[in-house]
Formats: structure tokens, sequence, C-alpha cells
């Protein structure tokens, strides 16, 4: 069974119509709205498990990002992944799968939503560990300058992480080892204003958290992450002096989640003004107001485009439904990449031990 495909450029290569891209930016942004609105129904239907995490409100920093990088780029993400697998071009139906724990899913139903990899797209990994993605991510920087020269062609790594990620040691350990090996990566902080459930100022003793580059003479830069194409810009010129000098840079993107932690957090943290004020900040809608108040849409194919969005999101459900669910047998592979020596290998219900000699 084929997945329903997606329909995105993974990078601008060039330098096309402001126009243009952000349409392609609108189409993008649509789609994950519409599977992160999908999901929070899905996983109270209970067809999603574990824990789940959404991109809602932060559309904008995830396209920007995602367009600045180029296909042999490698990207890192946190738990919330999943805008950023699809507009890696990622198909909706293979990650919805995954969300399910499917066997179609992208990590074959073993990841779910907090997991989400794909070799093929250069996605290595969602984290559910804070700031686990962090080291590795550094470590294969650091394997790039084994592979060549610094120049416009070179490959690159981003590492994204949250705001609260920045105040743990890996965070520190990684930047000061980025910088003294001259590591051709970008880390990328997206700011929701929230670690949970604690606002930055109550955590950080520097709410400007792109400052904390400077103890490492890592250059620092804060954006406008409902911005798609200062988002996009800044994030660029950052990978375009990793890629040609080795300068690991530091982007702070100031983005806005409009729901919860996680789809069963009901953020009573958020008083009643400040939800009001953040829907107020929604990407999506002005960047819709934005093309049509400057011609590139009118109001019908702007709903044309969502429309294609939700038929994109029922499409994917459809498949994750209609998915085989992992088989039992199947419970040990891929525990190790190759094979090892006493790997586990027994089932639910099987014996601890098998005795040789029953009879004796």
């Amino acid at each position: 069974m084929a997945a329903p495909g997606g329909a995105h450029a993974q990078a601008d290569t060039g330098s096309p119509p402001a126009g243009e891209s952000l349409l392609e930016y609108y189409r993008q942004m649509a789609l994950i709205r519409a599977f992160e609105l999908r999901a929070a129904q899905m996983y109270r239907m209970a067809k999603i498990g574990g824990y789940c995490h959404l991109n809602l409100g932060e559309e904008a920093t995830v396209v920007g990002l995602m367009a600045a990088l180029q296909q042999r780029d490698y990207l890192f993400t946190t738990y919330r992944d999943h805008g950023y697998a699809l507009a890696r071009g990622l198909e909706p139906g293979r990650v919805m799968a995954e969300l399910f724990g499917k066997s179609t899913g992208v990590s074959g139903g073993r990841g779910g939503s907090m997991h989400l990899f794909d070799q093929k797209a250069r996605l290595l990994g969602g984290y559910g560990i804070v700031g686990g993605q962090i080291p590795p991510a550094t470590g294969a920087a650091l394997a790039l300058t084994y592979r060549g020269e610094p120049g416009p062609d070179a490959e690159a790594v981003m590492c994204l992480m949250g705001d609260g990620t920045t105040n743990i040691g890996a965070f520190h350990e990684s930047l000061n080892l980025a910088a003294l090996w001259q590591l051709p990566i970008v880390y990328v902080i997206i700011n929701n204003g929230l670690g949970m459930g604690t606002t930055v100022e109550n955590a950080s003793a520097e709410p400007e958290l792109y400052r904390r580059g400077c103890s490492y003479r890592i250059e620092g830069e804060r954006v406008d992450g409902d911005d798609v194409l200062a988002v996009r810009d800044a994030a660029r010129a950052m990978l375009t002096r990793a890629r040609t000098q080795r300068q690991p840079g530091l982007l702070e993107a100031v983005s806005h989640r409009l729901r919860g932690h996680s789809v069963v957090d009901p953020a009573r943290y958020r008083s009643k003004e400040e939800t009001e004020r953040l829907r107020e900040l929604d990407p999506l809608p002005a960047l819709r107001a934005r093309l049509i108040d400057d011609g590139t849409l009118t109001d019908e194919s702007a709903r044309r485009i969502d429309e294609q969005a939700e038929q994109q999101v029922d499409a994917a459900v459809a498949f994750a439904d209609a998915s085989a669910d992992p088989q039992v047998s199947e419970l040990f592979e891929h525990a190790y990449a190759t094979p090892v020596p006493n790997a586990p290998h027994q089932l639910p219900g099987d014996p601890l031990l098998t005795l040789a000699h029953a009879s004796s």
C-alpha cells in the first residue's frame, strides 16, 4: 500500500519571487495545521498512544527553517517533530501511520509521535529526552569535517531545541566543542516562551537566549518566528557560514504554541488574555491575509488550499487506519544495527529458562 504523498519543496535553492515562495510556504503551513489538528483528534480517539506534542502556532518557524535546509543537510529535532517531518518532504500517510504505531510508519511503528526518523530525508530523529539530540547532532557535524573541505556545496547540520533545553549541561558542552572544533552546525532554539509551564523569564537569568552563544564566541541572532521569510533568511545565512567557514551559529526563533505543552495539557498556566493574544499572533491567518492583500491569493483560492490540506490529511488517516500493526515476531528487530551475541529474543509469555533435559 502506497502512502499518500506530500507536495512540498524541500528548500529554496534560488531566489524566486517572494509571492511565489510565500504561496508554497502557505500550502505547507496549511498542511501542517490540518495534520496537527487531526492528530489531536486522533489522540482523543485513542488511535495515538504515548505522548503527542503539536506544532500548532509554530508553522511559520517550521516551514522557514526547513526552507533554509538543503537536501544534503542533516536535521535533528525535538519531540515536537510532526511539522518538521512534513516540511522536510515525508509523506503525510507515513507520518500519521507512525503516530498510529503502524508498520507502514516512518519508523515502522516503533517510534511514535516523538521519534520520527527517515534516513533518506536525513531526518535523524525526534528525541524524547530534553536535549538528547544536541550531542549526537554535534557529533554528526564533527563527522562532516572528515568528509570534505568547507565550501558552498558542503553539508551542514541543523539541531533544533526548545527554550528550556538551553539550561542543561549538554547545551553548553556541545556549543563549546562546536566553537573549538569549528563545526558546520546551526543550533536553533524554538522559543515559545514556556518550558512546559514555566516562563523563560522565570527559568533563565538571560531570557534573550541567543546571547548564550557569546560565551563560546558563537554568533547568535533572534528572529520573529511568525515571519516565515525572516526565519528562512536568518537560518540560510547561518547555514552558509557553517558550510563555507565552519562557523557554528545559534538562532533563536520566537514562536508561540497555541495549545498546551502536549495534547493532554490544558495550559491553565495561561490567562484568558494571554491565550487571546496568542491567537491574534497566529501566523497562518496572518500569511493568508498578506497573500490576499497583495493579490497572490483570493478568498476562493485560499479556501481551496485549505481544503486540499484537509483532503491530504483525510487520506493520511485512511492510510494509517488501513495499515497493519507490527508483528509480535518482529519485536526485537532493529534493536541493534548489526547482530550481537546474546541479543534479546524472548517474547512476552515465553519461559525465562529453557531446560535442556526436562525429564532429568
